[in-house]
């Protein structure tokens, strides 16, 4: 069937010229009952996801100190 990969990136600034860099992909496979545009959508929606999750957490444990 095929594959697709997305990765996604995010990059807060910390003012001082520093920055924290989040970074998170996936690769998978198309699934039989899906399209190539379905597959990249799914896999695309879950690091979109993943990828909020962790940037919270970071801002969190920042705020904590």
């Amino acid at each position: 069937m095929g594959q697709v990969k997305t990765t996604l990136k995010y990059v807060m600034n910390l003012g001082n010229f520093e920055s924290i860099h989040v970074e998170i992909g996936l690769e998978d496979e198309v699934r039989k009952d899906e399209s190539l545009d379905e597959a990249f959508e799914r896999v695309y929606n879950f690091v979109e996801v993943k990828l909020q999750q962790k940037a919270n957490e970071i801002q969190e444990d920042l705020k904590r100190g």
